[in-house]
Order: structure tokens, then sequence, then C-alpha cells
């Protein structure tokens, strides 16, 4: 007879190979269910619409953001779906559970003057520096997510061709660089990696000091390190460079399509949250500097 954790190992294998989630999601998903389960306190089977309904207003009461909400009714969501479908569960108890939309901010972006400030940080004047030099320029110039970035290959550089190859979530694709971004990840190759990594067939671009593949948490400290070196007063994150990416891209005319196809968006109502970004900005410049604003 399965146990509750043999639905719930059961469902961690379907999200990775039926559903093809990322790692990042499927850990998500996961600590969700677990959560609920730590607050149920009885067998997840048996839990009723109306009891994860109070399970989502102890979010609320607990000061959980509307986000964090909605990302836990999805895993119940899915998890119950889940249960359904083997049969072990008559009806999807979360299915009709609509919590209200998150409101969705604006991201935070650099200026390029900032960016410049940043990107500026690490000094190639050992190996380290060649490294970090590369990742920050090669983050700005494509605008990849962090796991990507770490994920890259030494095959997935053409440098001669200008252009990196990124496997996604659910496909592959391919965005260009720019000269800087060549030049930087050029030395790296020639001038450090050779000397950085363990082993001779070691696949991964970008190593750490260990001279094994660079960790997301890893390139963290590393970013958090330049942030308070360049006495940049933002919140700086990975991501912040893939939202300035794509907000200065905007502003300097390339179309959304464009844009969602080298991020990588599924859905191209990801990408037009860089539409408001850029007008609110545009708003910004003419009240501070139109004499009748």
């Amino acid at each position: 007879m399965e146990t509750m954790q043999d639905y719930l190992y059961g469902f961690e294998n379907y999200l990775r190979d039926d559903k093809k989630r990322s790692d990042n999601t499927l850990m998500s998903y996961m600590r969700d269910i677990r959560q609920f389960e730590r607050y149920y306190n009885r067998p997840l089977i048996d839990a009723a619409g109306e009891e994860i309904e109070s399970y989502l207003g102890y979010l609320a009461s607990a000061g959980k953001s509307q986000a964090t909400i909605m990302r836990s009714v999805a895993s119940l969501r899915c998890f119950y779906q889940y249960l359904f479908e083997l049969g072990v569960k008559a009806h999807n108890p979360i299915r009709d559970i609509k919590p209200k939309k998150a409101e969705r901010k604006l991201p935070q972006v650099l200026t390029s003057k900032e960016v410049d400030l940043l990107l500026g940080q690490p000094k190639c004047t050992d190996l380290k520096g060649y490294r970090d030099r590369a990742m920050l320029e090669l983050l700005y110039a494509t605008g990849i997510r962090v796991s990507e970035l770490v994920g890259l290959n030494v095959g997935d550089v053409n440098l001669s061709a200008s252009f990196i190859r990124c496997r996604g979530v659910s496909k592959e694709r391919i965005v260009p660089l720019y000269p800087a971004a060549v030049r930087s990840l050029s030395d790296y190759i020639l001038l450090a990696r050779g000397k950085m990594i363990s082993v001779e067939r070691e696949a991964a671009l970008f190593v750490n000091l260990n001279g094994e593949r660079m960790s997301r948490q890893g390139f963290w400290k590393i970013i958090k390190h330049y942030q308070q070196a360049s006495n940049i007063h933002k919140q700086i994150t990975p991501h912040t460079l893939r939202h300035s990416f794509a907000a200065h891209l905007l502003e300097n005319g390339a179309d959304l399509r464009s844009i969602q196809e080298m991020m990588g968006h599924s859905d191209i109502s990801s990408t037009q949250i860089y539409v408001g970004l850029v007008n609110k900005r545009l708003k910004d410049v003419y009240n501070r500097a139109h004499p009748r604003a």
C-alpha cells in the first residue's frame, strides 16, 4: 500500500521527468507542499478545499506576500491534480480556489553609468579577476538567468561568431554578444580558465577556485562583493542585470519579440513589463526636465 511519502516521491519524479520542471521550480513546489504538510499535520490526501483556504489565510496573516501565496496555490494545485490523475483523490480540492493576483511590481534596473561602474570593478590582475569580469560582462550582454550562466559549457561559446548557445528550461536559444563581452570571454578562456580547472576534461565554462563548476550561490557572493566595491546604493542581484539588459535594449529601440527570444520568455507578457518600466522612466525624466511639468 502506498504511503504519503511514496506519493510525494512520485510527484517529485513526475515534475522532473514528465513536466520537465527546472531544479529551482521543483525545489519550490516541494518546499510549498512540505510547509502545508507541517501546517495540516495530517495525511495530505485527506485535505479538503476549505482546509487549504484556511492555510492560505494563515499565510496571509503571517505576512507572506501575495506572490508567495499564489506560488503555494500553484504548487498545491499541481500536487492534488497529480493525486486526482492517479485515482487516489476523487477530485482536486484546490481546483476552484482563485487567490487575488499579486500586484506586479516594476523591476529595479541599473542606469548605464551604474552598469559601467559595476562591470569595471573586477581587475584583470589575477585569474579570479579575468573570470569575474567575463561573468559580469556576459550576464549584461545576454540577459541570461544566473542558472543558465553557471550552466554554460565551453562548447556553448562561439567567439568568432560572437554568440553563446544557452539551454533554458524547455528549449535552446542563441544570444549574440557585443565586442567587449567577446574580449572579456576570450581573455578569460585563453589566459585564466586553463589554469583554474581541476581536471582537463572539465566542461564548465566558469569554475570556482577549486576548479569545479561555479554554483549559483557562489556567483551571488561575487556580485554582492562588487556591488559593495562599486558603492552603488541599490540591491543588485543577478536578475538586476537581466532586467537592465531588457530595459536598456527597449530604450534603444529593440522590439519586444526580439527581447522575448533572447531572454527565453515563453510568454510575451513576461517581456511586456519592461514597457511599463521604460514608460515610467520617461515620465520621470519629463516631470524633472519640462519647465511646465
